[in-house]
Formats: C-alpha cells, structure tokens, sequence
C-alpha cells in the first residue's frame, strides 16, 4: 500500500494529513486561524440566505477544525461574501453553508470581480463554543477551484 503525505496550507497556518489507500486522512497539525476583523460583516445586513450557490464559475471548497486537536467541526456556519458583478456587497453575492458530520463545506459562485486587486471572497464563520473568524480567501489567477481550512478556538 503506498503511503502519501499531503500538506495544505490554510490562511492560518499549515495542516498535515497523513493517511494510506483509501483510508480517510488524519490531521497531524494545526494553528488557529487569526480573524481578520468583519470585513463587509461589519455593516447591518440581513443574515445570509442558507445556499450552497450563487452562480457559477469558481468552487471553493475547506475544512474547518479546532484547535488544539485538529478534530472536525460539525455544524458550523460558513457565511460567504463576494462583491456582486456591480462591485456592490449585497445580497446577491451573500451565502451561508454549514458544516457537514466530516466538517467539510463547498460553495459555488461566479468568479468576482477584480475592481480593486486580486478577486476574493470574505469568509466568517461561527459555531456555538468556539470564537467566530472572519478571513479573506483570495483566488489564485484563472482559478476556477479553490480550498480553505479554517482553524477555530475555543470561546470557553
């Protein structure tokens, strides 16, 4: 059975999944994600509609854990904002997802505009215990798949 070794580099830090065959990964190392302060979240708007999709053009897929023992988190809200194509915040580009039982998530949407600098996607998410992160997700050049691991800690 060969053996791999992948490692994804989150915002936050680095995350080592180490497995073998078939067998699911292992998450062998991670650091808490900083928050980056509310972004557009900061502004009064209305909760984000639960959607998986708001056009098409660009995936983005994560994995959001907790820290210290890199475990899955299940049930988390993962709300995204992207600019709409008028480079407006505002509904149309506002969507929420939750955590699946593996803590995994995947959203879809057009690619953003690239008005001022690299097109991105505003990320904050929540869940029960743990302290809420807001980041930026940043898409590589002619991108059209993208992964983000998120890292909370505990709010306790």
């Amino acid at each position: 059975m060969t053996r791999w070794l992948l490692v994804a580099a989150a915002v936050a830090g680095t995350v080592g999944f180490v497995g073998s065959g078939s067998a699911a990964p292992r998450v062998t190392a991670c650091r808490p994600t900083p928050s980056q302060g509310a972004g557009p979240f900061q502004s009064n708007h209305a909760p984000a509609p639960r959607r998986s999709r708001i056009g098409r053009g660009h995936v983005l897929t994560g994995l959001v854990l907790r820290y210290p023992d890199c475990a899955r988190v299940s049930g988390a809200v993962v709300e995204l904002w992207q600019e709409s194509p008028n480079g407006r915040y505002d509904r149309r580009g506002h969507a929420s997802v939750v955590t699946s039982r593996t803590g995994t998530f995947r959203f879809e949407g057009p690619v953003p505009p690239s008005d001022f600098g690299r097109p991105h996607i505003h990320v904050r998410v929540s869940g029960g215990e743990y302290e809420e992160v807001v980041t930026t997700y940043v898409l590589a050049p002619g991108a059209r798949s993208g992964r983000i691991t998120i890292v909370l800690v505990s709010g306790l």
